[in-house]
């Protein structure tokens, strides 16, 4: 097979190692072969809030004693109460709060990205009303991700998920809006999937634009390990190299299923990545 990818473009997530240390889950990185770390900051593993967070020094030992480097830092934001279009003042000052903390945890892990996606408002309030928290908060977070050297890499979200961002157009329509160099695009190839997308479009559409991805199977739904689902990693390989595409490949594996014996589910993965490796 044609060797379409480096290793380091390959980054573990820690999602679905929940129920395990964080020190299992790094070690589980090594014995698979991962080399770059997409770093989801929820707890057990990492303690972040508008307030606080975890020792990063701590982390970052942790990672070099492994040869691991942390490149995207990933802040929860679906399942718990901070997101991107809060709606409330106090929910709205907490969550640019909280997501500045990311940055500057990010900041002292040697992040290059934070992923972040548009929120969601309230279903029964007028669309635009959220998109324009949803601007007004990604340009300040945009703003001062500049001054962290890190870059907002903004992904779109199944419909189920949020009223704003799911398809590439919104999200296009978001950068254009926002008209931040430190507001980037990131490809989700389940929520790509779910909207009847394709890489090639999104790439039409946003170019260089678009700086990290979440590449994993999907039926389309769910983000599942390769080969849990119908998409075929060779040729969604082969239309990144089209595009020249040579940034990073976020394994965000979020399915319960995988939660109790996520190192399989890792080994799985990879195996299905080995052949394309160069």
């Amino acid at each position: 097979m044609e060797k379409l990818i480096k290793r380091e473009q390959i980054a573990g997530m820690n999602i679905h190692y929940l129920f395990y240390s964080l020190e299992y889950f790094l070690d589980a990185q090594v014995k698979v072969g991962i080399k770059t770390i997409e770093l989801w900051p929820g707890t057990p593993h990492f303690f972040l809030s508008y307030m606080e967070y975890s020792d990063c020094k701590k982390v970052r030992k942790l990672m070099d004693e492994r040869n691991l480097t942390a490149k995207i830092i990933t802040p929860e934001n679906c399942t718990y109460q901070y997101q991107f279009a809060a709606q409330e003042k106090e929910q709205f000052e907490k969550s640019l709060g909280y997501f500045k903390k990311a940055l500057d945890a990010g900041e002292e892990l040697g992040v290059e990205i934070m992923a972040v996606n548009s929120g969601w408002g309230y279903w029964n309030e007028e669309r635009e009303e959220a998109w324009k928290r949803s601007k007004e908060m990604l340009s300040i977070l945009a703003e001062y991700a500049k001054t962290k050297n890190i870059r907002l890499a903004m992904e779109s979200l199944r419909p189920q998920e949020s009223n704003l961002a799911t398809t590439v157009t919104d999200v296009k329509r978001m950068l254009d809006e926002v008209n931040h160099p430190n507001l980037k695009a990131m490809i989700d190839t389940t929520a790509m999937g779910v909207a009847g997308e394709s890489i090639d479009q999104w790439f039409e559409f946003l170019g260089e634009d678009i700086i990290h991805m979440h590449f994993i199977d999907g039926t389309p739904y769910g983000h599942l390990v390769w080969g849990d689902g119908n998409h075929s990693m060779e040729e969604f390989l082969h239309a990144l190299n089209r595009h020249g595409y040579k940034g990073y490949l976020g394994q965000e594996i979020t399915e319960f299923d995988y939660f109790q014996n996520p190192a399989a589910a890792d080994l799985k993965n990879m195996k299905a990545y080995e052949p394309f490796i160069r």
